[in-house]
């Protein structure tokens, strides 16, 4: 399941990645960052995969995807977690300009809203 955090706003947005993400979290998750752009022009992602734990094959063609249309429209993108996010980030750098990797929340708001 894909969460919008509260603490988003604006071009600044954050999500909770929990468990196994499917195809029917990007059918969420498309949309909204599509309205973001288009509002905002760009984006700065904040994604949580503390409690992530895989994506379900059904969904990795929508993962692609999502990467190759959002790529130049995601500025920064902070990925958070405890450990094996590390590697995650890495291997997010098709997803935005700029991929940095953060242990806990705060301090991936900070960096995203600098």
């Amino acid at each position: 399941m894909i969460t919008k955090l509260d603490h988003s706003s604006g071009s600044v947005i954050g999500y909770k990645f929990t468990g196994a993400i499917g195809r029917e979290d990007y059918a969420v998750l498309v949309p909204e960052m599509q309205t973001l752009v288009d509002q905002y022009g760009s984006v700065q992602l904040l994604c949580d995969l503390t409690d992530f734990t895989s994506e379900r094959p059904s969904a990795w063609w929508d993962d692609l995807q999502f990467g190759h249309e959002f790529h130049k429209k995601i500025s920064k993108m902070a990925v958070v977690g405890g450990g094996m996010e590390k590697v995650i980030a890495e291997l997010g750098k098709p997803y935005a300009q700029e991929v940095k990797y953060f242990p806990d929340e705060d301090s991936a708001w900070t960096w995203l809203e600098g």
